[in-house]
């Protein structure tokens, strides 16, 4: 659910586990897996917004009945994050789905927030528990009831879809993952070879370095190019690497789930799953200092030899809570805009990481990101909305 600026009227919630003081864990993992649970048609007779869909506002009652602190932080607080709208200096605010705002308060639970490999083993088991049996609600032949309320709660739009028939899909998850026509969405400045593009339908931030990565979005001190791509510091990879350029591409729930090539080129190497956890990749849990959520989820990890200047590329799919797998499609040369995978049920992230000076960011998109642009309103970095083919930056002349 989005608000417009003017909707706005109470603060945004700063999450922190006093917020739900006096909540024990152990409530809210039964609330979690009760979540999931409606997820299954038997239980929640289709309707998703009594299920894991549903945002962090909103009054579920038998939810309300398991955790009746929610609608006291609901009365408080608006629960989720601005997004820049590109092009405009307007912004809209994003709800926060329930289930992450219930992962995010077991991350975070206790008096003090600690690294979570220094806190609870249990929480950890518990979220990949819950994101394992989500996918196999979701790929199970009854999860199709769910389809019609997913649509309704998100608008999503039928007209670009390869199937519009929403009786061709076999699965609920078929349909997350679904497919869009051919020419949906156009690469822009596609005639221009040192051009970039998004390579998601996304939340999308940009920094030309690591260290202001660091700085304005990534704030756990764990982070490093080595440990997003699970090799050691003296491989050529992350020496090539080193001090270069991130673009995060965060995909919600509602949007297109399958991502694509931000580049010309071609494969490397086939792709390198890395194994890991099921943290939500929500803005506030990647911004929190003691938790850096992008080198602890599972991920898998391409390398892509970028046509002109014949550098590596990696590109990182980042699972999230509740999500199912990790699944590449591409083939060994790729254009801007080819399709290259998808994400199973849930939000998710994919980060590109270029070599340093290879990419110049769009002036816009680097304005938001460092919360500099009227659609920051000096509250901080801000990221802005865009779909699969938008303009991303272009390769300097100089380079």
């Amino acid at each position: 659910m989005s608000l417009q600026q003017d909707e706005v009227t109470k603060p945004v919630e700063n999450i922190h586990p006093n917020n739900l003081q006096g909540v024990h864990k152990e409530v809210v993992v039964h609330a979690f897996r009760q979540l999931v649970e409606h997820s299954h048609p038997s239980k929640g007779k289709g309707d998703v917004t009594i299920s894991v869909h549903n945002f962090a506002h909103s009054r579920v009652e038998w939810l309300h009945k398991s955790v009746p602190e929610l609608q006291n932080l609901a009365e408080k607080y608006h629960i989720g994050n601005f997004v820049a709208i590109r092009g405009t200096n307007q912004r809209f605010f994003e709800s926060m789905p329930i289930y992450a705002r219930l992962g995010m308060h077991l991350l975070f639970y206790g008096k003090e927030q600690v690294k979570l490999l220094e806190g609870n083993k249990f929480v950890e088991d518990v979220l990949r528990e819950q994101s394992v049996h989500e996918g196999k609600i979701y790929d199970s032949p009854e999860s199709v009831k769910n389809i019609p309320s997913f649509i309704k709660m998100y608008n999503i739009q039928l007209d670009e879809l390869l199937e519009p028939d929403i009786h061709k899909y076999h699965t609920f998850n078929e349909f997350f993952y679904r497919r869009l026509k051919p020419g949906a969405r156009p690469v822009e400045n596609a005639d221009n070879p040192r051009g970039f593009c998004s390579a998601a339908d996304c939340r999308l931030v940009v920094y030309q370095t690591v260290s202001l990565a660091e700085k304005f979005w990534i704030k756990g001190d764990e982070f490093s190019i080595p440990s997003l791509l699970g090799l050691p510091p003296t491989d050529p990879v992350c020496e090539t690497l080193s001090g270069g350029s991130l673009a995060i591409f965060r995909l919600a729930p509602a949007d297109y789930h399958r991502f694509h090539s931000p580049l010309d080129g071609r494969i490397l190497a086939e792709h390198r799953d890395i194994p890991g956890q099921y943290y939500t990749v929500n803005p506030q849990a990647v911004n929190e200092p003691h938790l850096d959520v992008f080198t602890r989820n599972k991920r898998s990890v391409i390398l892509v030899e970028h046509e002109i200047s014949k550098q590596p590329v990696a590109i990182v799919a980042v699972g999230a809570l509740l999500v199912g797998s990790i699944r590449w499609t591409y083939n060994n040369e790729i254009k801007r805009g080819d399709e290259i995978g998808y994400f199973a049920y849930g939000g998710s992230t994919v980060i590109a990481v270029f070599p340093p000076g290879l990419i110049e960011f769009d002036e816009d998109l680097v304005l938001n990101s460092t919360g500099k642009s009227a659609a920051a309103a000096k509250e901080g970095s801000i990221e802005t909305l865009v779909k699969v083919g938008y303009s991303l930056g272009r390769m300097p002349d100089a380079a």
